[in-house]
């Protein structure tokens, strides 16, 4: 597996981010630099005044017995699904929300290519149903799931 193959997450046009914003527990995510050894991951989404949205990912770090924070400021693109994300500092990146249950209460998130992929949910423990939609909904899109961490989330 090429870990820079892109892949395509395409518009959901009935994407609401207002029922997207707030806090999402990380289930799992393919390891990459950023969030190495992390636990207890959550990401948090508040709107702006100017439409821009905040975003406070924030994670446990055993190893060194602290937390970690990163903040964020992203933007809709013209697939309202489709997030640029500037952390601070301005580091820009792609957050497709790729797949997004009726209820807002799991979601697929990819970066664009196979080396970033996070699935989230309302919950720490989302029952195995959700967990299988999840990493139903992953494999369509082209990931080797089998390379997935599980942050413990408490």
């Amino acid at each position: 597996m090429c870990c820079r193959s892109n892949i395509h997450v395409p518009a959901l046009p009935d994407f609401d981010i207002s029922r997207y914003l707030g806090q999402w527990y990380e289930i799992a995510r393919l390891d990459h630099r950023f969030e190495r050894g992390m636990q207890r991951v959550v990401a948090h989404y508040s709107l702006r005044p100017d439409g821009k949205i905040d975003v406070l990912n924030r994670g446990y770090l055993p190893s060194q017995n602290r937390w970690k924070e990163a903040k964020a400021i992203a933007r809709q693109t013209s697939a309202k699904n489709h997030l640029k994300v500037y952390f601070i500092p301005l580091i820009g990146g792609r957050y497709q929300v790729a797949y997004v249950d009726p209820d807002y209460s799991i979601a697929v998130v990819s970066g664009g290519n196979l080396r970033y992929l996070w699935l989230l949910s309302r919950t720490p423990h989302p029952s195995t149903e959700q967990i299988d939609t999840l990493l139903n909904e992953a494999r369509k899109l082209g990931y080797d799931t089998s390379l997935l961490t599980y942050p413990e989330q408490e």
